[in-house]
């Protein structure tokens, strides 16, 4: 049975980072948005034109760069998986002395030590996934990178939907236009504070202050933009 990699998790588990990551860029930079134009006073169908168009451009740049991230590091490991045969077929005694050093030095000894050896040199694969482990201390990802920029960019449309809701609801029913902003505020708060529960899983860290962090960084986002928008709007006024 092979064993989990990278993330060590298993079904939806295992792309749980790339789902953290993308929501939590979503939320914020989404909401930024509404915040800046919510400052600058725009029309509510501006600021749900703004935030779809921030969605698609910004989501898709982020799967894209995550695309080419994972691609990257597959493409690297390949490439010294390459090299660990031709090091195999070609410096033979080089590569068992090599696999004889890694497991003196965890502790094997005599014969047990030239027992392991065989019995790892015998599989020119295992051999390999030996020296890929120990040598290199590289481990294939078992999700493809097209895998990895699809959750990404579903993540940050799903989440980075969330602090335009209000807005959307209010456009579709035709109900209040007052408070919008508050309820993007609460909602987007609620979602960063899910994504910050999971950003403390994948980390391993305290809950709250993942929680802490997410809604920090999205308040710090959304002022900034807030004030930019108004000044630009009393400027250009």
């Amino acid at each position: 049975m092979e064993e989990p990699h990278a993330t060590g998790g298993s079904g939806y588990k295992e792309f749980l980072p790339e789902f953290v990551y993308g929501g939590i860029d979503g939320a914020i930079t989404t909401f930024a948005v509404v915040a800046g134009a919510t400052g600058a006073s725009l029309d509510i169908p501006v600021v749900i034109i703004l935030g779809f168009a921030n969605l698609i451009a910004d989501g898709f740049s982020m799967s894209v760069g995550n695309f080419f991230s994972t691609k990257a590091g597959v493409d690297a490991y390949e490439k010294h998986v390459a090299t660990e045969h031709w090091e195999i077929d070609n410096l033979r005694e080089t590569e068992v002395e090599e696999i004889r050093d890694i497991y003196r030095k965890k502790g094997f000894k005599g014969e047990l030590l030239e027992q392991v050896v065989a019995v790892i040199t015998s599989d020119k694969e295992v051999w390999v996934d030996t020296m890929m482990k120990e040598e290199l201390e590289m481990a294939k990802d078992s999700k493809s990178p097209y895998q990895t920029a699809g959750m990404t960019f579903f993540s940050f449309l799903l989440i980075g939907f969330i602090p335009l809701a209000a807005y959307v609801f209010a456009l579709i029913f035709d109900t209040s236009k007052e408070n919008l902003f508050i309820y993007a505020c609460i909602l987007t708060g609620v979602a960063l504070s899910i994504i910050g529960v999971l950003k403390s899983t994948v980390n391993k860290k305290n809950i709250f202050q993942g929680i802490a962090e997410t809604l920090f960084l999205g308040g710090i986002a959304a002022i900034l933009a807030y004030f930019a928008g108004d000044f630009l709007e009393n400027l250009f006024r």
